[in-house]
């Protein structure tokens, strides 16, 4: 399958180097934007919650927004990191579709296409490397911001950069065992291009011309949890991405994602992060 280029809409948040003595030692890390790492010296480690990545010179690494994930560093460590997100009306979500390599070995003519970014945007680096003093809703918002009244060309420019970066994971990317059916590949997408709306499982049912109750069985199959579970989860994330970004009411975010029902919206928030919508607003302060 083909995911539309326009479709990849990737917004620059940060880029800068970082040195670092045995000081890169983050726990519990689960942030709304991808990570990219160049490493230039030294060695770190990641680990997720299903293996241990070693983090080399001369390679490329990667994150995905909402990836719980801990950083560990013993020693010298220099890299060029990398933070996009995408816009909140983005139709897809490649992730969704592909499964990409944590790490691409042997990019060496990437470092220069950071430096490039790093001259570009001097005021794009981090005040400081611990996600505590950046992951939060007021400095978020700073930089989005701060994309925002870029001119064109500048965006133009990092948005070519970026799609050159992304392509050392997408060459060695693999999509995903569910997308041979075209019946789920149509629901997925449907679901990503409506997540903003009230999304109706007999409707979903019909376009795959089978069932609502197979349906059911054969969407938990391929993906492990039911329609309803997903979209809940696609429209918390996008609440997640709103209430750090926007300065709206959350009665107002939830009716961005087509929930009229505040409470419904406020308990299915919680059941799926463990603080309510405005509590989890003030801990991202």
């Amino acid at each position: 399958m083909q995911i539309p280029i326009e479709s990849l809409n990737l917004l620059v948040l940060n880029v800068g180097l970082a040195r670092h003595q045995g000081d890169w030692n983050w726990k519990d890390v689960c942030s709304p934007f991808t990570r990219i790492y160049y490493v230039k010296e030294g060695g770190a480690r990641i680990h997720f919650s299903d293996k241990v990545c070693e983090l080399t010179p001369g390679n490329l690494y990667i994150i995905p927004a909402y990836t719980l994930h801990s950083c560990e560093c013993h020693g010298p460590f220099t890299h060029y990191y990398l933070h996009v997100y995408e816009g909140f009306k983005a139709e897809w979500n490649v992730f969704d579709y592909y499964d990409f390599p944590t790490e691409v070995k042997n990019c060496e003519d990437c470092e220069r296409l950071f430096e490039l970014m790093c001259q570009a945007l001097p005021e794009a680096q981090l005040p400081e490397s611990n996600p505590l003093s950046y992951d939060n809703q007021s400095t978020f918002s700073s930089f989005v911001h701060r994309y925002h009244e870029l001119p064109l060309y500048q965006k133009m420019e990092l948005r070519g950069i970026i799609l050159y970066i992304f392509s050392r994971f997408m060459k060695n990317a693999s999509p995903k065992m569910w997308t041979t059916d075209k019946r789920m590949v149509k629901v997925l997408t449907y679901i990503n291009e409506h997540i903003c709306t009230d999304i109706d499982l007999t409707e979903l049912s019909d376009m795959a011309f089978v069932t609502k109750t197979y349906l059911i069985r054969l969407f938990k199959k391929h993906f492990g949890i039911s329609p309803l579970q997903y979209i809940n989860k696609k429209k918390v994330e996008r609440a997640q991405l709103l209430l750090i970004t926007e300065d709206m009411l959350v009665k107002e975010v939830a009716a961005a994602l087509g929930i009229l029902d505040y409470s419904y919206f406020t308990r299915l928030f919680k059941k799926t992060t463990g603080k309510t919508p405005q509590e989890y607003r003030e801990t991202m302060k």
